[in-house]
């Protein structure tokens, strides 16, 4: 009879202890402790004061800008060929837009005039992914000749550019001192079509004795013959 009795408290006892120890373990609101109860998100990371998204770099807005082929801060000089070298050809440079802006300038970095330069039929235009032109500034001779200055060169009529890609091009025309009229660039030169070939080269010339900029262009002809000489990639931006 002792033993039976011993047995039975003892067995009390264990089952006293294993409810104290569920209980310890049980939250206030019923849930054990350290569990995800079902819908439950964890706590939002805290951000520190003043942390941002860090430093995202220099942005054309920062510059009233609405969009541009590279930092202006990192263009340097280009050497505008002999107008044998240069003159009559469309040169390329592509854009890609990624909102839909109204594009009313386009923006050219020139770095050196030639103040006896004899300049005409001279202009920048707009084409797009297809080839076509989509818009173009008049005749630019003038602004080529005087301050040398990054500046705004009106198109003849602002048009709505849908996000997609887009080619700004450059037509020279007449004579000038190869060292003496220069552009602005984005430094790359031959290495800003890597791994890339026609109708997406970033830069390129297309056509020869253009007096204009033609209607429509074959991308798919893009060429670095004279891009691969010394041609190096002008500097622009839109606004």
């Amino acid at each position: 009879m002792r033993t039976r009795t011993t047995t039975a408290t003892t067995g009390l006892a264990a089952a006293l202890a294993a409810l104290l120890v569920l209980a310890g373990c049980t939250a206030k609101g019923g849930s054990p402790r350290g569990a995800v109860t079902s819908g439950a998100s964890a706590p939002a990371p805290t951000q520190s004061s003043g942390s941002g998204s860090g430093y995202q770099g220099p942005r054309p807005q920062d510059q009233n800008l609405l969009a541009w082929t590279g930092d202006p801060n990192d263009a340097g000089h280009v050497t505008a060929q002999s107008s044998a070298g240069v003159g009559g050809r469309v040169t390329l440079v592509r854009i890609v837009l990624n909102e839909q802006i109204t594009w009313s300038n386009i923006w050219l970095g020139l770095a050196g005039i030639d103040p006896n330069a004899q300049l005409a039929n001279c202009y920048l235009g707009v084409y797009d992914a297809t080839g076509t032109l989509v818009a173009a500034t008049p005749d630019i001779s003038p602004q080529l000749m005087t301050d040398a200055v990054a500046k705004p060169l009106p198109l003849a009529k602002p048009f709505t550019a849908a996000p997609g890609t887009y080619f700004i091009a450059l037509l020279l025309n007449g004579n000038w001192a190869t060292n003496g009229l220069t552009l602005k660039s984005t430094g790359a030169g031959i290495s800003v079509n890597a791994g890339l070939a026609p109708p997406k080269l970033r830069y390129s010339t297309v056509l020869t004795g253009q007096t204009s900029l033609p209607a429509t262009v074959n991308l798919a002809e893009q060429s670095t013959s004279t891009i691969n000489t010394g041609w190096a990639s002008q500097w622009y931006a839109i606004s």
